[in-house]
């Protein structure tokens, strides 16, 4: 019984429980960058260059037996994945630096007359004498 009690106290940690989370979301977040890859930037954007080289699909770029396509596919598929995630810490890091100025700016008090004539007449009192 101490297996299953130890093994639950690791499952349910929230370690354990974020990092399921963020490998669901990855998944997800992949396939999003896939569909983009393949339905949306190689159809506007590279298929000059794939007509000019006579192929219908990157995926099926080959040289002989080398399949360079899918090397080409996954490399963009990267960069666009890099690129966004690079955008999105930006914008978080942007968002905690303003809340970071917002919390350290203290305002400066506001005094009314009568206590700026008290603190004049604190100051001159405690000047050093001539005599």
């Amino acid at each position: 019984m101490g297996v299953v009690k130890e093994f639950k106290e690791f499952a349910l940690k929230g370690n354990v429980v974020e990092l399921a989370v963020a490998v669901i979301i990855g998944a997800a977040f992949g396939a999003i960058v896939s569909s983009l890859v393949e339905d949306v930037i190689t159809p506007l954007l590279l298929q000059p260059a794939l007509d000019a080289a006579g192929v219908k699909d990157l995926d099926k770029l080959t040289w002989g037996a080398v399949k360079y396509g899918n090397l080409l596919a996954a490399i963009l598929k990267f960069v666009i994945i890099a690129l966004i995630l690079f955008l999105l810490l930006k914008a978080i890091n942007a968002m905690k630096r303003k809340k970071e100025d917002a919390v350290t700016e203290p305002e400066a008090p506001v005094y009314s007359l009568q206590e700026k004539l008290l603190m004049e007449i604190r100051d001159s009192l405690n000047k050093p004498r001539s005599v």
